[in-house]
């Protein structure tokens, strides 16, 4: 009888152990900061790739939008001026543009943005001196572009803006998640932070945008506006 008084009692005794050490409690530490996001170049070069295949839009180019779909990016090509986007009408293909060099390079649109800071504007809009606006970053091999001559709005605040239509070619642009990285010809793109960086991590060149502020990084030189005390509009 004590032998099995004596076992009862281990019994209990290894099932408190077993259900005490299953059991933990999660608090949070109240002194806690999370880290500050990474800068542009550190989050594209440290960022996982992802497979290209899910993003391919139209000829040779990779093409994303933001989860909050404000931000639309292609890593496509371009002959001069002429870029090869599927969602704007361009004239990348024509015959008169052979002979230029097809160069890689990075572009987004944004559907709510930032003004150009005026340092950065890098047109004169045929002399006239009007019409550089933000919404726009363009990203070559070798330098990284704010803005950019235009009238009207981009695709993307026809679509995304506050007047926008939800519809169109934009709307079938697949999601890249946060935190993915997407690469091709050496320039790579991952949305982070609120916005999306892309860069070419070798040369050391890359911009981030978002909603508020804008980054951009050329040879060294740095460019960049902070967010401003109200939300920023679409012109």
């Amino acid at each position: 009888m004590e032998a099995m008084r004596r076992t009862v009692l281990g019994l209990l005794a290894a099932l408190f152990v077993v259900t005490a050490t299953a059991c933990t409690v999660t608090t949070q530490d109240p002194g806690y900061v999370a880290p500050p996001p990474l800068p542009p170049l550190e989050q594209l070069e440290r960022a996982a790739l992802v497979d290209p295949a899910g993003f391919r839009v139209g000829q040779d180019v990779l093409s994303f939008i933001t989860e909050d779909r404000n931000i639309v990016c292609s890593l496509t090509s371009a002959k001069g001026e002429h870029l090869n986007l599927p969602y704007e009408l361009n004239s990348f293909t024509d015959s008169a543009n052979d002979k230029l060099a097809t160069v890689p390079v990075a572009h987004c649109e944004l559907a709510n943005y930032p003004k150009p800071a005026a340092s950065d504007v890098r047109d004169d809009c045929a002399g006239t001196g009007l019409g550089y606006l933000g919404g726009t970053a363009l990203l070559t091999p070798d330098k990284a572009t704010y803005g950019e001559c235009r009238s009207g709005v981009t695709q993307m605040e026809a679509t995304y803006g506050p007047k926008g239509s939800k519809s169109g070619p934009l709307s079938e642009i697949p999601v890249l998640a946060d935190g993915a990285n997407l690469e091709r010809n050496g320039l790579r793109c991952s949305p982070y932070n609120h916005g999306v960086a892309c860069g070419n991590v070798s040369a050391g060149v890359a911009f981030f945008v978002a909603r508020d502020h804008y980054e951009a990084f050329s040879k060294g030189a740095k460019a960049a506006v902070p967010a401003p005390a109200e939300a920023p509009k679409t012109p």
